[in-house]
């Protein structure tokens, strides 16, 4: 019999009727109905082609073919159970993987990341660039930052943001219009084209030009006074999402780091 064909729920009834040596009971264990045991036993017998339980005057038997293999059914059960708590010990783990644009990274992230991780020594991050989609799986991601509308076919929350702002050099800088690569605003012909809006904003802080970018990269350098506002900022339509699949979403540790990120 093929692994993937093991009619598992049929076999953890099997077990509880043969613990109680009752239907009714086994069915009050597992909280279904004494006829939905009754069934999942007769559909064992089926797919196994013995007879396991015989009805007797003094009530439910075990036949010599249940007999056999009930030993070997509840090791399989208790290991089972093992690999389940295997599993689960990993919802401790301090480790986190995350991908995101390089400038996300670099301009908002990292000093997130230091603050949350000042607070909780334990904790371990693997940071990984990407711009575009990720096999979570192959990449072994809990977290990844995206651009978008929305979280697209991931779960998500989005990075809170003011929009778009037309940022300069504090104290001023050449007079030229500095493009990136993905912008949304077009501000006319572009003497310089980075990157990535976080290249944007180092040549906007070099004196180079002006640029429109996401406020959320610029923030820490307006504050810091390296760069002045001129206008903006300017609502969007899209932004920064904290995204990963289902799975990695309900992991308590990618839980408690979307909460302090977003705080």
């Amino acid at each position: 019999m093929k692994r993937t064909h093991l009619p598992l729920n049929g076999l953890r009834v099997f077990d509880a009727a043969a613990r109680h040596l009752s239907f009714t009971r086994a069915a009050d264990e597992l909280a279904v109905t004494p006829a939905a045991v009754g069934q999942q036993i007769r559909a064992l017998e089926e797919t196994l082609g013995v007879v396991l339980f015989r009805r007797t005057t003094k009530g439910l038997e075990l036949t010599p073919e249940g007999e056999a293999g009930l030993g070997a059914l509840r090791d399989g059960l208790l290991q089972f159970e093992e690999s389940v708590r295997a599993m689960q010990a990993g919802q401790s783990s301090k480790a986190l993987a995350i991908a995101a644009p390089r400038d996300v990274i670099d301009k908002w992230l990292l000093p997130r990341l230091a603050e949350i991780g000042a607070r909780d020594r334990e904790l371990r991050f693997q940071l990984m660039t990407a711009d575009d989609a990720l096999d979570f799986t192959e990449a072994n991601l809990d977290l990844a930052i995206r651009w978008g509308t929305g979280p697209g076919e991931h779960e998500g929350e989005a990075i809170e943001s003011a929009g778009m702002v037309l940022v300069e050099r504090a104290g001023g800088g050449a007079d030229a219009w500095i493009g990136w690569r993905g912008c949304p605003v077009e501000a006319g012909p572009a003497q310089l084209m980075a990157g990535d809006a976080g290249l944007a904003i180092e040549a906007v802080a070099a004196g180079m030009g002006r640029a429109w970018v996401p406020e959320l990269l610029a923030a820490r350098d307006i504050a810091a006074g390296r760069l002045v506002a001129a206008q903006g900022p300017v609502p969007h339509g899209a932004g920064y999402w904290l995204v990963a699949p289902l799975p990695q979403w309900r992991q308590k540790k990618v839980k408690a780091l979307v909460e302090a990120l977003v705080a």
